[in-house]
């Protein structure tokens, strides 16, 4: 099928979503999460192929472990779409209602954003995710995998698909590009003639290209050089605890912390304690020279770890003087995607939610709670980290634009 006609089919399945009811939708998302549980052995099948390959071409152990499909993961995004059905549907959702003095009723309505391109890599719990969010809003969406992944995600949409015509819907509600060559993304992202926005989802270098590239709009969801800072007035067991999962609970996710920054009157007595915590997962630490006076035994940073996205067991690690020095260097070197204070002084936690700029930022808790499920909205479509259309975890709203109904009673402009 070539890319022409995946977007006509895209374009010709937009009407009947957009006006489907919530129950219909709902219907359809349960179905799909039964199949998906009632396949699990498929898919799994399809998943080794992937994650055979992966191993043959040395692929990092982070990134093998976002491309593995376990049993317990397939429930997960079956579960994610049950979440789904359970949240209220956005669409018609009237956002303000208001007659000015003309008299004319004006009111500002929720509607779906269109045809939506999504291009990713070795994630395929994302395509699931994508269907769910995607389809609830009414939008049909048009799926681009990487190769590391391509037998999961035929897989993935062909259980997705038969359940759409289970209840009688189109199945190019939902599609995937077989061909995974660049030549065939770059193609993808000048089809602004049938899709509405596109949304990348992956590595710097992916949503950069998408970025540079794409002539139709895009959301970018960016790349995750998450920030813990802990403070002079930090409770140090628990920042242990927090910097431990926020860095080792998944290596390979956005919402893992790269990067530690501590206060230097606390750094004797934290960093011993957190390197005797972090050696249980054998994570290298490499620091300024305050730090390696703390930690003999720890790396020398330079500047390029000070912005790294490792994705791996390494952490960078400065140290400061103050809570504003601490904020400014985040603010320097994050990527805008989620920042932590671990600290006892609500002064300083206050100025550090008022002043980094991030989607999400903390206090005392880990940035791997930065995510969609995790906020209540059953899945995400990614995490945006500019500030439009959306920000944060991109669950059903972000999906969603509004128009202006407006109802008069012969009203002319003079």
């Amino acid at each position: 099928m070539t890319l022409e006609q995946i977007g006509q089919r895209a374009k010709e399945a937009e009407p009947a979503l957009r006006v489907m009811d919530r129950r219909a939708k709902d219907q359809v998302l349960l179905r799909a999460a039964e199949c998906l549980v009632q396949n699990t052995e498929m898919i799994r099948k399809a998943n080794e192929a992937d994650m055979e390959n992966g191993r043959k071409r040395g692929m990092k152990e982070s990134l093998l472990d976002r491309l593995q499909l376990t049993a317990e993961r397939i429930e997960g995004m079956a579960e994610g779409l049950r979440q789904i059905a359970k949240l209220p549907d956005p669409v018609g959702e009237v956002i303000a209602d208001w007659t000015p003095e003309n008299g004319l009723h004006i009111r500002r309505m929720r509607v779906p954003l269109g045809v939506i391109g999504i291009i990713y890599e070795a994630r395929p719990n994302v395509t699931a995710d994508a269907f769910g969010l995607c389809f609830k809003t009414g939008n049909p969406v048009v799926l681009r995998g990487g190769s590391d992944a391509i037998h999961s995600n035929l897989a993935i949409v062909e259980v997705l698909q038969k359940a759409l015509t289970d209840c009688g819907c189109s199945a190019y509600a939902i599609q995937l590009l077989e061909d995974t060559s660049r030549e065939t993304a770059a193609e993808f992202m000048k089809l602004n003639r049938y899709i509405d926005v596109l949304i990348p989802r992956g590595s710097a270098g992916l949503i950069a290209t998408v970025v540079n590239q794409s002539t139709i709009p895009v959301i970018e969801t960016g790349s995750g050089n998450c920030h813990v800072y802990v403070d002079e007035d930090a409770d140090l067991s628990m920042a242990v605890n927090i910097v431990y999962n926020a860095k080792t609970q998944r290596i390979g996710v956005c919402n893992a912390c790269e990067s530690l920054v501590v206060h230097r009157k606390v750094k004797d007595a934290f960093l011993p304690m957190l390197a005797a915590k972090l050696s249980e997962k054998q994570v290298e630490l490499r620091g300024d020279e305050a730090a390696r006076e703390a930690v003999p035994s720890m790396a020398a940073a330079t500047e390029e770890d000070w912005g790294a996205e490792y994705l791996d067991y390494i952490l960078s690690v400065k140290t400061v003087d103050s809570v504003d020095e601490a904020i400014a260097h985040i603010n320097r070197y994050n990527t805008g995607h989620s920042e932590a204070i671990v600290t006892e002084n609500q002064e300083h936690a206050e100025k550090f939610l008022r002043e980094v700029d991030a989607a999400a930022v903390y206090v005392n808790a880990s940035t791997r709670f930065t995510d969609g499920f995790e906020f209540g909205f059953g899945a995400e479509i990614g995490i945006s980290t500019q500030k439009l259309h959306a920000r944060g975890p991109m669950g059903l709203e972000a999906l969603t634009s509004y128009k202006y109904e407006i109802t008069g009673n012969g009203q002319t402009r003079g």
